[in-house]
């Protein structure tokens, strides 16, 4: 991608996100669809301008949702944020990043600070309620980002969340879904082991040569699979319940991976989902 190339898809996302913001800021403060169905058609025109082309597998959520990810790279949220309205729990620190702080909240983002004990229980209690509201609330429960070839362990201490919302007296269950998201191929070719810097971002990697590797390389496709939920209710052990999503999402990755190395076996579904 050139200069000159880069300055204008910017140029056009910055001109789109001022017309937005200040609609998305009004939405955010009542109680329509309109907040969550902004951000994903903000996050499908970042996708395009930058060539990245999503392929989804598997039903996505309805209805009250815990939707547990693995997490490879800051891409993975405008992936996940262009096929639905649904949130992200994110760690305190990005809420003060510019530019970045400013579209989580947009987003509607739960914050979590991770250096004060009781965090986890105010965003339990936090996602709790918008659970009960009937929202879709997506966690990545490895804690942080990996390689993208290998899954961390799943963390069950944020899927508490799911048992909090229980307290409601109009919800009998909700559901945990595992969400499986693979980067597959750059240029039409398959991710090497070479190409992942530029597409994860994880450990103490600099941000700057990572997104120039990122703008500069050409179209990226990735695949996301939607597990099968899992009914979540009082009598729910919650490690067990964290341990199929993860196993359901290990499995999901490995099957991509089985596909990409023989794509002929399996064409790929490119959708755009509808808002929901």
């Amino acid at each position: 991608m050139t200069l000159p190339g880069l300055a204008w898809r910017l140029g056009l996302l910055c001109l789109v996100f001022l017309a937005l913001a200040p609609v998305q800021l009004a939405a955010t403060r009542g109680t329509g669809r309109l907040a969550g169905r902004l951000p994903v058609l903000f996050h499908r025109l970042f996708l395009r301008v930058f060539g990245i082309r999503v392929t989804v597998r598997g039903e996505p959520p309805a209805g009250p949702t815990l939707v547990l990810a693995n997490h490879v790279s800051w891409l993975d949220v405008p992936v996940i944020a262009s096929l639905r309205p649904l949130s992200f729990i994110a760690k305190q620190e990005i809420s003060a990043w510019p530019v970045v702080g400013g579209l989580s909240r947009l987003q509607r983002c739960i914050f979590l600070d991770r250096s004060r004990k009781v965090a986890t229980a105010e965003v339990n209690a936090l996602v709790a309620g918008r659970l009960a509201a009937g929202d879709a609330i997506v966690l990545f429960p490895e804690g942080t980002t990996g390689d993208g070839l290998r899954l961390l362990p799943f963390r069950s201490s944020l899927v508490g969340a799911a048992r909090a919302a229980l307290a409601d007296p109009t919800l009998e269950a909700i559901c945990l879904q595992p969400l499986a998201i693979a980067y597959t191929a750059r240029n039409g070719l398959p991710v090497s082991r070479r190409d992942m810097p530029d597409i994860a971002w994880y450990g103490d990697m600099d941000l700057k040569p990572h997104l120039s590797g990122f703008v500069r390389h050409g179209p990226i496709d990735v695949t996301v699979v939607w597990g099968e939920p899992i009914p979540f209710d009082a009598a729910t052990d919650r490690k067990r319940a964290t341990a199929a999503a993860e196993a359901s999402v290990r499995a999901a990755l490995q099957a991509v991976r089985n596909v990409a190395a023989v794509p002929a076996a399996a064409p790929p579904i490119l959708l755009r989902p509808a808002l929901s």
